[in-house]
């Protein structure tokens, strides 16, 4: 029998010793940070911007004959009353709208790399069909990125905060039009907390969406203070049509008016589009 007071031996004496150094180990390392009055920052959030659509144009530097070219090529549509036509293709999936001037605009790719691919597959199948074609003046005209912000936006307000640059008219347009000059891009901000950002070129949509992320940050708004389901629902629908293909406001007949007018989102559907013939 061993008395109430008698030690343990020595082998269980360590092993209790150690276990008692890494408790308090534990312990002091968990409330250091306090002990020194140092808070530990939280991490911004990240964004996700996802480049729905990227419009190039390029010229082929010889006169096409539209007729000829609805005749012979392959997935092709004949706008004989806007004087031009579009071709498709499926990989990238793209649709060319032709010029018998010999320019080109192409419409669906996600980057500008993508964008380069498509439209020098454009001209391939154009010399396919017997054109002496020159691939020259590729440019990038217009991007359509998207991302959606971590909180609701109280768009009222934030309109009312910057008159000068933002325009929000509830009765034509579910969300707030903010232009920003340098980097040139022009904004769609809704409440329920989506922008779309319409740029020249991919490192603006970035550059403008680092711009407007302070300035919305100060309008956050709880899920119970956006009370307008019907403008949620209209904002909602504009979302996924926008996101579709970016096309002009209005109808174009001419190349030199892509440049003239700004690109919105039409419904066009490429539903009838499903050949499984190979696109090279």
């Amino acid at each position: 029998m061993t008395e109430v007071g008698e030690r343990l031996p020595l082998e269980s004496q360590g092993i209790e010793q150690v276990t008692n150094a890494q408790n308090i180990l534990e312990s002091d390392n968990g409330n250091s940070a306090e002990f020194n009055g140092f808070i530990p920052e939280e991490e911004p959030p990240t964004i996700d911007i996802i480049i729905n659509n990227v419009v190039c144009s390029f010229n082929t530097r010889c006169h096409l004959n539209l007729r000829s070219i609805a005749m012979e090529g392959s997935h092709v549509e004949y706008r004989r009353e806007q004087s031009m036509v579009n071709m498709k293709i499926r990989r990238p999936y793209t649709t060319a709208t032709i010029w018998s001037s010999g320019k080109i605009v192409c419409t669906g790719a996600t980057s500008e790399e993508e964008s380069k691919i498509a439209a020098r597959k454009f001209a391939r199948k154009l010399q396919r069909l017997g054109y002496k074609v020159t691939f020259t003046n590729f440019r990038v005209v217009n991007v359509l990125g998207t991302c959606g912000m971590p909180f609701r936006i109280k768009i009222a307000g934030f309109s009312q905060k910057y008159p000068k640059d933002a325009s929000y008219e509830p009765e034509l347009h579910p969300g707030v039009t903010y232009k920003i000059k340098d980097p040139k891009a022009t904004l769609k901000i809704f409440s329920t907390g989506s922008i779309t950002v319409t740029a020249p070129c991919v490192a603006n949509v970035q550059a403008a969406i680092e711009h407007i992320f302070p300035l919305v940050s100060e309008f956050k708004a709880e899920d119970r203070e956006i009370v307008d389901k019907n403008l949620v629902a209209q904002e909602m629908k504009f979302i996924k049509k926008q996101r579709g293909s970016l096309q002009p406001a209005k109808p174009v007949s001419r190349f030199e008016e892509y440049q003239e007018v700004e690109m919105y989102d039409t419904d066009c559907s490429d539903e009838e589009f499903d050949s499984d013939e190979s696109q090279d």
